[in-house]
């Protein structure tokens, strides 16, 4: 319980995480960023870290303390959202099928067939559109992989996805950094960013819960 109350803190508090790691690994923390990106988005039992809010962070820092860069951000983190994705992807390719019939505590099966169900529906357009849900960008390509997507196709939408979603978070988090209201609010807006991410994953589940019902 102690150990879900502090990640929910450091989620919800990233900005403050995020200076106090900045304040005491300098220019370091371009690596610990890319390490936090790069495993969730590329490990398949990381889907807890967070992404959304830690690049909106990043962004505020970059704008506010000026000891981060946005476009160094952009560039590694990007490389470490990209190389996530194939890894997972790979895994997923040479592994999946192995990983789906064991039963493991440490993978939970309901996610994995959320995505599956998510992205059988929409196709490629779920790598690009996953980006954008915490615990479904972790597990979508991953399932890419398991379903043999063609790896051509694959990498097309990681990179736009990968594009939209870095430059999308840092730049808001940059420009949005020194705002009065944003700094005294800054957990309310994370809280913001989640559920509204969440919201296109929520809508999916209830309208196969529906279809279920209508069956």
């Amino acid at each position: 319980m102690e150990e879900i109350k502090h990640w929910i803190d450091m989620l919800l508090h990233a900005d403050n995480a995020l200076k106090t790691i900045v304040g005491e690994y300098k220019s370091w923390t371009y690596l610990i960023l890319f390490m936090i990106i790069f495993c969730e988005t590329g490990l398949v039992v990381t889907p807890f870290l967070p992404g959304d809010s830690l690049l909106f962070a990043a962004g505020a820092i970059a704008g506010s303390m000026g000891v981060l860069n946005a476009p160094t951000l952009i560039i590694l983190l990007f490389i470490a959202a990209f190389t996530g994705d194939n890894s997972n992807y790979f895994i997923g390719r040479y592994f999946g099928p192995k990983i789906f019939s064991m039963n493991l505590r440490f993978i939970n099966k309901s996610y994995l067939e959320r995505t599956h169900q998510f992205y059988e529906k929409h196709g490629g357009k779920t790598i690009i559109a996953a980006r954008f849900m915490p615990i479904i960008r972790t597990f979508a390509p991953f399932v890419a992989g398991v379903g043999s997507m063609t790896y051509s196709r694959f990498i097309l939408f990681s990179i736009v996805g990968n594009l939209i979603w870095i430059n999308l978070f840092i730049w808001a988090g940059y420009a949005l950094g020194e705002n009065p209201w944003v700094k005294a609010h800054f957990s309310l807006v994370t809280l913001a960013i989640i559920v509204v991410s969440l919201i296109p994953a929520a809508y999916g589940v209830l309208r196969g819960l529906m279809a279920k019902k209508k069956e």
